[in-house]
């Protein structure tokens, strides 16, 4: 078994979706947005262009060039961004049709992330707020019982699903979403109780579940509740972990802030939620930050909150390496087992942090994971 446990969030919204093409036109994916970016200051490295092409992820052949890539690097699972709303599924066919049916998926484990935050009209974005709400983050007991008979049916039998600690690994990405559109904190625990027990009735034995902690907003309509310890003991959750660094971290300089500077403050981070919170804290390793291709581009670009905000400069490959260095050392001293880390992410083009290869950098970010793992 690896000594480690690395697991890249996946974003899946590079293949045609009945919701996108109602919103955006036939055909469309944010393969357009990336497309499109410009550099928008001096020395603005943008648009990026995948060294793949801007294949369709819902190809069970495209899937399997990225779990193999994934693997081969030292990769041992993707967390999908899994999307259900109060009127059914979004974006599942990468993982439906793209992951579940690649020859080669017994090499990587897969599991999800329930990205149950409002989806906005933010493809592009322009300067005016608010923005508009195209499905709401909140739903109802009835739909959570859908969503997730759906996940048991589906997804958690298949022989690749993650467990963490023998549990089947399930997380949510805002607490807050679940507290309002369940009624409180007491309905939530009971709801999610009677999720494991149609999980254990159905013979597949426990959940792991974890919840995504941060402190910053970032998406426009993004809440976190305040006493967050005293809500996560009550709900039973089982592990914490984050999404990305800049939910942490302010980008202090605009419209470039330093990359080593983030990930210093972010390893102190590693020791401070390991002693704060009373849960096993996974630790996130993000590769970059530019939003700035789901703005208009023929705006002005200022520093208007996201995706009008500041990137990460200097994050090269060999700045990289550092951060990957860090979290491993981190969970070397770390009582929390297993040694699991999260990293931002596989493919988060349209906000620069991706580990898939590109015409620029090629497989550097993937062989700095390698060479790290490879030395421990």
């Amino acid at each position: 078994m690896a000594r480690y446990e690395a697991a890249a969030y996946y974003f899946p919204n590079y293949h045609v979706d009945a919701r996108n093409e109602q919103w955006h036109g036939k055909g469309w994916t944010e393969w357009e947005l990336v497309k499109r970016a410009e550099p928008r200051f001096p020395g603005h490295q943008q648009p990026k262009v995948p060294l793949w092409g801007y294949e369709d992820e819902a190809d069970p052949a495209a899937m399997a060039r990225k779990i193999d890539a994934a693997a081969d690097h030292g990769l041992t699972s993707f967390i999908f961004d899994w999307y259900w709303y109060e009127d059914g599924p979004y974006l599942q066919r990468a993982l439906d049709e793209g992951f579940l049916h690649a020859p080669n998926n017994d090499r990587l484990k897969f599991a999800l992330m329930w990205a149950n935050h409002d989806w906005v009209d933010i493809h592009p974005a322009p300067r005016s707020r608010p923005y508009n709400v195209q499905a709401k983050g909140t739903f109802s007991e009835q739909a959570f019982i859908q969503a997730t008979d759906h996940m048991i049916r589906h997804y958690f039998s298949h022989p690749s699903y993650w467990r963490v600690n023998g549990g089947l690994y399930v997380s949510f990405y805002q607490v807050q979403g679940l507290l309002e559109g369940f009624g409180g904190v007491e309905e939530t625990a009971r709801i999610l109780n009677e999720f494991r027990e149609r999980v254990r009735a159905a013979g597949l034995g426990e959940l792991h579940l974890n919840i995504v902690v941060w402190a910053l907003q970032i998406l426009p309509t993004e809440q976190m509740p305040g006493d967050i310890h005293d809500f996560l003991e009550r709900l039973g959750a089982d592990s914490i972990t984050s999404y990305v660094w800049v939910h942490h971290q302010l980008l202090n300089q605009f419209p470039v802030t330093d990359y080593a500077d983030v990930r210093a403050r972010s390893e102190q981070d590693y020791e401070t939620f390991t002693s704060e919170y009373k849960l096993p804290y996974f630790p996130n390793v993000t590769m970059g930050w530019d939003a700035s291709p789901r703005t208009v581009q023929s705006d002005g670009y200022e520093n208007l909150g996201y995706p009008h905000m500041a990137t990460l400069g200097n994050n090269t490959p060999e700045q990289f390496k550092l951060a990957v260095e860090g979290i491993t050392s981190f969970l070397d001293r770390s009582p929390v087992t297993p040694k699991i880390f999260t990293i931002n992410a596989w493919n988060e083009w349209t906000e620069g942090s991706y580990l898939e290869p590109d015409i620029i950098n090629g497989m550097k970010y993937l062989e700095a994971i390698r060479d790290v793992l490879a030395g421990k």
